[in-house]
């Protein structure tokens, strides 16, 4: 098999073209070294996630903290607004609600949670005054509607829960601020309260349209 090209022998010149060769360290020593970075990576990131920060671990007590919250807490936390609301008519105060501000000024970024929280800055909006009475009714309706989704377990879109009482929400524009207005009251996500926004279909791509006509027929 004269064709066939022999072996080539290393020569001292193909030593000279690996000069850090003598400095690398053995397979077995750099496996090691990234096994135990491996190990490292997955303790940390179970230490992460075994305990997550809150406002109170931070030391940050006033602000409000939104959440994912389960129905059975949504329930309780709506039923608690509502007995704060009838103790408050005991005591003579009137019927009123205790409403977060959504405003920029009342929003505090905190870099350990990576989210916005809200301060402490809230208004009070009672059903005996004449601008807020029908704020304090859309509130109190939206509250017992979502008490109903939580107990029944069901789904509905935000036009779904504005049709639901048409006369007295009038535009669906009211009812959405109301609607977030009552998850910043409860401290959850609007997906916690079961409203979820109203389905759009999207298409993307080109399209190709074709129309057939039948000269035969007459319309």
């Amino acid at each position: 098999m004269a064709d066939k090209k022999k072996k080539r022998r290393r020569s001292d010149d193909d030593e000279s073209e690996l000069p850090f060769k003598s400095m690398l360290k053995p397979d077995s020593s750099i496996l090691y070294t990234i096994q135990q970075l491996n190990d490292s990576l997955r303790s940390s990131a179970a230490s992460s996630s075994s305990k997550t920060l809150t406002l109170a671990d931070l030391s940050i007590s006033s602000c409000r903290e939104v959440r994912e919250l389960s129905l059975p807490s949504v329930q309780t936390e709506i039923e608690a607004v509502m007995l704060k609301v009838l103790q408050s008519i005991l005591d003579g105060n009137g019927f009123s609600f205790d409403v977060p501000s959504r405003a920029a000024a009342n929003q505090l970024y905190v870099p350990e949670l990576d989210r916005i929280v809200l301060k402490d800055k809230s208004s009070l909006r009672p059903y005996a005054n004449v601008s807020t009475v029908r704020k304090a009714t859309i509130t109190a309706r939206i509250l017992q509607l979502i008490h109903e989704l939580t107990i029944k377990g069901i789904h509905v879109t935000k036009r779904d829960l504005f049709y639901t009482d048409v006369k007295l929400f009038q535009d669906q524009a009211q009812s959405d601020t109301i609607l977030d207005d009552v998850s910043c009251m409860i401290g959850c996500t609007r997906s916690s309260l079961n409203v979820v926004a109203a389905e759009k279909g999207v298409g993307g791509g080109s399209s190709d349209f074709q129309r057939r006509r039948r000269c035969n027929r007459l319309y």
